[in-house]
């Protein structure tokens, strides 16, 4: 088996294995997200063990073949993120994503530098929201996934209704929108000053705008999610 080059990674998730062994999912910069083995001895003060925390930048070198990596060697490169509270969690509904959303062995260069600077937004106490979208964004652009705003420019109408496949269907008939299926529908303006917001860089939206765009990423996230919800999104419920 031949070692992998040196590479920068954080780890997403670790958990016991067998053999002082644990299994960690790493977000790397040259392999995407890896599944890998790596021997921590039996020691509380394990300095592999220590190392193998979210947000900490490191340095590994990975070896195996695709059916089973090793962690062949690990160092820590600069110190973790100071993240507390609604930024920690945010931090951790980030790794969940990958987790669950991205394929393993497929490089994402442009999605590792995302990670990299909203970890560093969040650590640096910016404003929440606004960083969660971008990285939501630029997740989805690696899956495939992105908004084409010109139908909420061209149709007069007050609500849109977002389909995966078609995209932003306008609603000339207000009388199907229930009140149970509300969340399903989005204001036009709000919409058009999203796409303001994506396309020119306008550095903030309203809050009616910003919680439009958070339900309508948590639609389409959902979506690619499935039936089994994110245990992330509890720990912001659990200390509202």
């Amino acid at each position: 088996m031949s070692i992998m080059p040196e590479q920068y990674a954080f780890v997403l998730h670790a958990r016991p294995y067998r053999d002082n062994q644990q299994l960690v999912d790493l977000f790397t910069e040259a392999e995407g997200k890896v599944s890998a083995l790596v021997f921590v001895g039996q020691s509380k003060r394990s300095i592999k063990k220590a190392l193998l925390q979210p947000f900490l930048p490191l340095k590994v070198i990975i070896k195996g073949n695709a059916n089973l990596k090793h962690i062949h060697a690990i160092e820590s490169c600069a110190k973790s993120y100071p993240l507390v509270r609604h930024s920690l969690f945010s931090a951790f509904y980030i790794n969940e994503l990958l987790i669950r959303l991205l394929t393993e062995h497929i490089t994402c260069q442009d999605l590792f530098n995302q990670y990299q600077k909203t970890i560093s937004a969040l650590a640096n106490q910016q404003d929440i929201a606004p960083q969660l979208r971008i990285f939501e964004a630029a997740l989805l652009a690696e899956l495939g996934v992105s908004f084409e705003f010109s139908p909420v420019f061209e149709h007069d109408v007050q609500w849109f209704c977002y389909v995966g496949e078609e995209g932003f269907i306008p609603i000339y008939d207000e009388q199907v929108m229930t009140k149970t299926e509300h969340n399903r529908y989005f204001n036009s303006e709000h919409l058009r000053a999203i796409a303001n917001n994506q396309h020119q860089g306008i550095a903030t939206l309203s809050v009616e705008s910003e919680q439009t765009f958070k339900l309508l990423m948590r639609q389409v996230i959902n979506n690619l999610l499935g039936n089994k919800p994110l245990n992330s999104r509890k720990l912001f419920i659990k200390n509202l």
